[in-house]
């Protein structure tokens, strides 16, 4: 029978919200969250998005990995919306060697920060 735990995002500090500085692709961007490196432990993440600012701004998920479309999705946030779903309860797995990242980066930067947990199924 599976456990699931529900855990913090690692890129959380104390479960609170995560400031987007990164407006560039690739590894820049800010980490959300890493799985652990097996493979056999699914991480459910649910993320939520708030934007500050006056104007809806392009949020990108990079999801387990940095290559545009293959792990990219793209969302427009608006403005001063309170908490958007971003990500549904996707999963993440490692793959027995090496941890699955799930990075964002925003068209500005500082004015969107991500909430949510993690269900972790062993």
């Amino acid at each position: 029978m599976a456990t699931f735990t529900k855990v913090l995002l690692s890129g959380s500090s104390q479960g609170k919200a995560i400031k987007i500085a990164a407006t560039t692709s690739g590894s820049n961007g800010t980490t959300l969250h890493a799985t652990g490196t097996s493979s056999s432990i699914i991480d459910e993440l649910w993320l939520y998005a708030y934007n500050s600012s006056s104007s809806a701004v392009v949020l990108t998920i990079q999801w387990g990995g940095i290559t545009a479309v293959d792990n990219e999705y793209k969302l427009s946030i608006p403005a001063t919306s309170g908490l958007t779903l971003v990500v549904p309860g996707l999963i993440l797995t490692g793959d027995g060697t090496t941890a699955s990242t799930t990075r964002a980066y925003a068209g500005t930067t500082n004015v969107i920060t991500i909430s949510g947990y993690v269900n972790r199924i062993s």
